[in-house]
């Protein structure tokens, strides 16, 4: 279950420089798919959260993915999708545990408080039809259309590894 986080934890761009989360809400909710560059499942999942991530880029929320990895990582499992989308990385984990998160993919919404006003963790359809359901209504947009054409089978998410 998803928990609040400190708003002094350090959220670290692929591009530019680390910022506190508290300086990332000024102005927008932020909206991210977790993902394990490690995990097949996080590949699974890919092309669906893009999808929804795309659905909002242009709403009163900022979208981004964030990978459980090193900006390396990062850049070789997203592939273009790095550059297309905001996107942060999270070697250590801090940011995963910070959020209460034990298993990704996840998507999470944060209001402009810091506040977790949704998460659901693995792709659950369902769930995640309603994250975005009660987001459209926060941002007054447009729906994405969730399940569509080609997203897979529900699965749960896989849990997170500890770093070292």
């Amino acid at each position: 279950m998803a928990t609040d986080p400190p708003l002094d934890l350090v959220l670290t761009p692929l591009k530019g420089r680390p910022r506190a989360l508290r300086e990332q809400l000024t102005t927008f909710h932020l909206v991210f798919v977790a993902v394990d560059p490690f995990t097949e499942p996080s590949a699974w999942i890919l092309p669906t959260a893009r999808r929804v991530l795309t659905s909002y880029e242009q709403a009163d929320c900022r979208v981004a993915w964030l990978v459980a990895g090193t900006a390396d990582e990062a850049r070789l499992y997203l592939g273009p999708l790095a550059d297309d989308t905001w996107t942060l990385v999270d070697p250590d984990h801090r940011v995963v545990q910070a959020l209460g998160l034990a298993g990704l993919p996840a998507i999470v919404h944060l209001n402009l408080d810091g506040t977790v006003v949704n998460a659901v963790e693995g792709w659950d359809p369902a769930a995640w039809k309603a994250l975005t359901d009660e987001l459209s209504r926060r941002m007054s947009w447009s729906r994405p259309v969730i399940p569509a054409a080609g997203d897979p089978a529900p699965f749960p998410g896989v849990p997170v590894t500890p770093t070292e």
